[in-house]
């Protein structure tokens, strides 16, 4: 008995750490957007996950919004979604298979155990490519400025799978999601609201347990180009 009140005081402090740095903190971390890519372009004004995003912004009284991804073809522009201005930003992994490649799961459990090696990430925004983290998040930070945000802007990974079990692959945009907390707040915070943004969208995406079952009818239809709107 007496472990498992040291494992919760241990878990509370954790967590009552976690709250306490990011309370004040530039980055609100939210968690996964989506699950699966309900048509393509991934995001853009009208979007189900773009909508969603917005939303989750006004309930938080924020102007903006920033929503991760892994870098491919896109150039990531920024653009306004109702009463919200949705910043997009992009990792590009320069030791990787792009977005449509095969996940390295090995790869990523080193990077979220030992970090991210300098220089191996470039980032891409509003079709420019930044080659360090500084440079992307003064370009974001400077987006949110000019809206008119104050206090710390809600953040999301995009978290849509192009094929796999969207339950265990976390998606795309999910190891920049996790660098910046780690930047942002320290390894700590990082770990704790990254293991809760994997829940967040239970609990807040209406559509959740619709891309979830859905998921693989969804994939195929994406890859073979049927979800084109253009």
């Amino acid at each position: 008995m007496r472990w498992i009140l040291v494992i919760i005081a241990i878990i509370a402090l954790l967590v009552g750490y976690s709250y306490i740095t990011t309370a004040n903190g530039p980055i609100a971390p939210l968690g996964r957007d989506g699950f699966v890519k309900f048509l393509n372009p991934d995001m853009y004004p009208g979007h189900p996950h773009s909508k969603l995003l917005a939303k989750y912004a006004d309930e938080r009284g924020s102007k903006t919004a920033l929503v991760v991804h892994f870098g491919g073809s896109s150039n990531y522009r920024s653009y306004q979604e109702g009463d919200v201005y949705i910043i997009e930003m992009a990792f590009i992994d320069t030791q990787g298979t792009g977005a449509a490649g095969q996940t390295d799961y090995l790869d990523s459990l080193k990077v979220a155990i030992f970090g991210i090696p300098d220089g191996r990430y470039k980032f891409k925004s509003d079709g420019m490519i930044f080659n360090t983290y500084d440079d992307a998040m003064n370009h974001i930070n400077t987006l949110a400025k000019a809206h008119g945000q104050t206090g710390p802007i809600p953040m999301v990974w995009h978290g849509t799978a192009r094929s796999g079990n969207p339950i265990l692959v976390q998606g795309c945009g999910f190891p920049l999601y996790f660098d910046i907390l780690e930047k942002t707040y320290g390894i700590i915070p990082a770990y704790f609201y990254t293991i809760t943004g994997m829940f967040f969208p239970y609990f807040n995406n209406p559509t959740a347990f619709y891309e979830i079952q859905h998921a693989t009818e969804l994939q195929n239809l994406y890859t073979q180009g049927d979800l084109n709107y253009d």
